[in-house]
């Protein structure tokens, strides 16, 4: 049996997007309760190693310059946003699934980390965290004494 993640948020959007379609296919062009642009969240990988831990983002085609990283106390923030190409000659467009917008993704850090030397690189779409944790928040293994 494989374990499959659930992604509520994930679930939340679709049926989001699902509910604005129905909306614009009964009323047509006119959209009663979506935006323009679509509020979007980037998907999240969290691993823990003995030493760090490592946040993945999934954010293809964003310039690096678009992208805020903060640490505070226990939470990691991303922030960033994808801006739209838009260069319409005389172009209709019948399908966009491509999203675009301000995004805000925090994450509660589930040990301390040295936020001195917290690194983050960018490649391929994949924006890559790595926090090392701070001494105290290393586990340390303790040998039991027979007496």
């Amino acid at each position: 049996m494989e374990l499959v993640p659930r992604r509520p948020f994930r679930e939340l959007s679709k049926l989001r997007d699902e509910m604005d379609r129905l909306w614009e296919d009964f009323f047509g062009e006119k959209k009663l309760f979506a935006s323009r642009e679509r509020m979007w969240h980037p998907s999240l990988d969290v691993s823990e190693t003995k030493d760090k831990l490592v946040v993945s983002a999934e954010i293809p085609g964003m310039d690096v310059k678009d992208i805020n990283i903060s640490v505070t106390g226990d939470v990691l923030t991303i922030r960033g946003e994808k801006k739209q190409e838009k260069e319409e000659r005389d172009e209709n467009y019948h399908l966009v699934e491509r999203s675009y917008g301000a995004f805000s993704r925090s994450v509660t850090l589930p040990v301390g980390v040295d936020t001195e030397k917290v690194d983050a690189t960018y490649k391929k779409g994949i924006l890559k965290i790595t926090l090392p944790k701070k001494e105290g928040a290393k586990p340390k293994e303790i040998n039991v004494k027979v007496t």
